[in-house]
This record gives C-alpha cells, sequence and structure tokens, in this order.
C-alpha cells in the first residue's frame, strides 16, 4: 500500500495553526516513521514547544525556566528614537534613555546597558583590565546556572585572575599582600554569591574596606536589588531582603562600578547593566564589545519604563514586586475563591539565583496526587510543582487576572 501523499496530510492539519511548511515537516516526519497517524500529535507538539504563555503557579519569583521577571510592556508597531536626537536632528546615543534612568535611580554617575549580567561582566573586565591583574577571593570564584564561572568568563576577557583567601575566609590583607605586590594590578573584583550561601567559620571583605586600596573595586551584584531601602514600596523593605547587597548602598560603600541583572530583582527584561564612575563607564561605552553586546530597541524600552516605575517609587507597576509583597491573607482568600482543592501555606522563594535560602510566606492549594502533566497540557499551560504525592499551586506567582485559569485548569484535570 503506498503511504499517502505528504501535502494531502499536511492539509488535514490545517486547524492545529501552524505555517504550512511547519505541517509538511510533521507530515513527512510521520510518513518517514511510518506512522502517518502520527502527523497530528507531532505538529500539535511542535506547536507546544514555540514560545508562548504559561501561568507559574510554582512559587519561584524569578524562575529562570519560565522568563525569571515577568514583564508588563507591549510596544504598537513604530518607529522610535533609539538613536536619534529629536532636538538637533542628529544622530543620538541609545544608551541615554534607560541607562541614564537607572543611573539616575541608583545614585550612579553613569550606566550602561548590554544583554544581560553575564555581558556586563565580560565587558567591564576586557574594558578596564585586559593583560592585566584581578583579584578575587576564592570563595567568590562562582559558578552560576547555564556553566557561567567567573575564572572562564575572566579568561574571555582577558584579564588575568589573581586568586586570594581560601573558599571560606579572605581577609583584607589578602587583598592588600596581591595588590602590593602585582606589577599590573587593574581592579579588585567581588562577587556576591547569589545563588548558595557558606556557613560557619567563614570571613568576608566588605565593599568599604576595600576602597582604600590603589585600584578600583568592582562588584558583581548579580540579582540587581537597586536600593535597600525600597522606597517604592509602601511598606519599606521586607524582611527577606535584610541581608540582600543592594546598588546604591554598594555604590556609596565606594565601590567603582557595580554591575547587576535586569531580570532578577530589578524586575525589568533580561539585560545586563554596568553602572558607577562615570569614566569606567565611558571606557566600557567605547570597548568594541560593547556594540556586540548591545541590547535591541524592545529591551531598552521595557526597561526604561522599569526606571521610570522607580523613580515615580510606583512599585505597583513593576510585576516582581507587586507578587513578592502581596500579603498572604490576600492570597489564601483568592486560593479560596479558587473553589477547588485544599488551601494550604506555601513557601515561595525568589529564584533566578536570588536570596538562596530565604522564604516568603505564602498560600495556595493543594491536590491529591501528582497532576502537573496535565497542568503543562492546558491551553495556557499552567506550571505547578509535585511534592510528596500532592500537587502545590502557589499563587504568590500567579497574577490574579490568572485564577480563572487555574481554576479551569484544575477543573479539567480533577
Amino acid at each position: 500500500m503506498r503511504p499517502p501523499s505528504v501535502d494531502a496530510v499536511a492539509r488535514e492539519l490545517a486547524d492545529v495553526g501552524l505555517p504550512h511548511p511547519l505541517l509538511v515537516d510533521a507530515a513527512r516526519a510521520a510518513i518517514a516513521a511510518g506512522d502517518p497517524d502520527s502527523a497530528r500529535t507531532r505538529a500539535e507538539d511542535l506547536r507546544r514547544d514555540l514560545l508562548r504563555p504559561v501561568v507559574n503557579a510554582t512559587g519561584v519569583l524569578l524562575h529562570t525556566n519560565l522568563g525569571r521577571a515577568p514583564i508588563a510592556h507591549a510596544q504598537v508597531p513604530t518607529y522610535t528614537n533609539l538613536e536619534f536626537d529629536v532636538t538637533t536632528g542628529r544622530r543620538g546615543s541609545r544608551g541615554r534613555n534607560a541607562a541614564t534612568l537607572l543611573a539616575r535611580a541608583a545614585g550612579a554617575e553613569a550606566a550602561l546597558v548590554v544583554n544581560n549580567g553575564a555581558a556586563a561582566v565580560l565587558l567591564v573586565l576586557a574594558a578596564l583590565a585586559r593583560d592585566r591583574d584581578v583579584v578575587v577571593s576564592r570563595g567568590e570564584l562562582v559558578e552560576i546556572g547555564g556553566g557561567f564561572r567567573v575564572p572562564e568568563v575572566m579568561t574571555q576577557s582577558g584579564a588575568r585572575l589573581v586568586e586570594v583567601g581560601t573558599t571560606n575566609r579572605t581577609h583584607r590583607r589578602d587583598y592588600e599582600r596581591a595588590v602590593r605586590t602585582s606589577s599590573d594590578a587593574a581592579l579588585v573584583l567581588k562577587v556576591h554569591q547569589s545563588n548558595y550561601r557558606i556557613v560557619g567559620f567563614t570571613a568576608a571583605v566588605d565593599v568599604r574596606e576595600l576602597t582604600g586600596l590603589d585600584v578600583p573595586v568592582v562588584v558583581d551584584l548579580g540579582s540587581g536589588l537597586l536600593d535597600a531601602a525600597t522606597p517604592w514600596l509602601l511598606g519599606g523593605p521586607p524582611s527577606w531582603l535584610a541581608h540582600e547587597p543592594a546598588v546604591r548602598q554598594t555604590l556609596e560603600a565606594g565601590a567603582a562600578v557595580v554591575t547587576f541583572s535586569g531580570d532578577k530583582l530589578l524586575g525589568g527584561p533580561q539585560a545586563g547593566v554596568v553602572a558607577g564612575r562615570a569614566d569606567l563607564v565611558e571606557a566600557c561605552a567605547a570597548h568594541p564589545l560593547a556594540r556586540a553586546l548591545r541590547p535591541g530597541a524592545l529591551v531598552l524600552s521595557a526597561l526604561q519604563e522599569t526606571a521610570l516605575a522607580y523613580l515615580r517609587r510606583d512599585g505597583d507597576a513593576i510585576p516582581f514586586w507587586r507578587m513578592a509583597t502581596l500579603p498572604v491573607d490576600r492570597l489564601r482568600r483568592r486560593a479560596e475563591a479558587l473553589g477547588v482543592g485544599a488551601v494550604v501555606d506555601t513557601v515561595a522563594i525568589a529564584g533566578g539565583g536570588s536570596l538562596p535560602g530565604l522564604d516568603i510566606p505564602s498560600a495556595g492549594v493543594a491536590l491529591d496526587g501528582d497532576v502537573t502533566p496535565k497542568l503543562r497540557a492546558h491551553d495556557p499551560p499552567v506550571i505547578a510543582r509535585a511534592q510528596e504525592d500532592r500537587t502545590l499551586l502557589d499563587l504568590r506567582t500567579v497574577d490574579p487576572a490568572d485564577d480563572p485559569v487555574v481554576a479551569k485548569a484544575i477543573h479539567e484535570c480533577t
């Protein structure tokens, strides 16, 4: 028996909603496998794999696999003054908008935006320390998700790593000795241990203690808390932020440059920010890598809106802060209103390599058994977590507008 034609099978899949060439691919693969009837499943699997919205009910606020901070930004199809000065009619700089606003909000002389946090570290090292020594504590030679390792990034930048101290204890004298004996020390680099903690017999050196050395201090803060005072929150800083270093306070302590991510505690799009002394930031902006690492107009526009919200002190305009600071009693009321499952107290976390080991009280619903696969099959997918033969849906990470979606998904799978 002759197999059906690829085109005929593809046309039967038109209701899947994919462009015809992709339906042809699914049909061809199914026929080649000797199972033409699998073409629809293959096409639907392809459609599910496309980038699309999901409901995050995991309780992980900055879920790396789900895009970290949720952002609320839309742009109509139009041109922008990305690199155009409307006053003079001449070419402008894409660095004058979002970066300038972030510098103002953080108390920095200047700032520069690149496409992610690792790129910010790479650019600073390449621009300020290529072929020169950079002093780093052994306890801060971290690896984070995706294989990002500080020593390897330093190698790619052309800077020479000088390790000081031990894994658990580093003292000021260790830095002093390294700077004094180096023939060409360019920087001291401090890396925030953003995704782990060393406890017990430990010692680390505060930024303020390092500013008396003869080289600039660069601090990679990673998680990007803008100001420890959180003036954008009416109730002040929540307790779970108590020991998180912030950009403004790190600069005030004497750091010459800080780097941080845009899509973590800043609550914006994926980006990396270099902020600090104007001469050092300008040196980074003038480096050839800056052009290769620069973000596009959509990222800069979303980051500009995020920065404006901080300057307005409007935390409610930033979805991350709105979700992170909801009172638990309001989450419980929402869980009760779902009308399904058992209302339970839960524990949310920041995630995204931020605030490791710190819990955020939360609430949600629990279902018997592991129904996470069924929830993921819903349209849109609802992502929950299984724990001790139960499924937990944490409402701290669910936008209230999505509560009906969650309720419908639960009804369909129980």
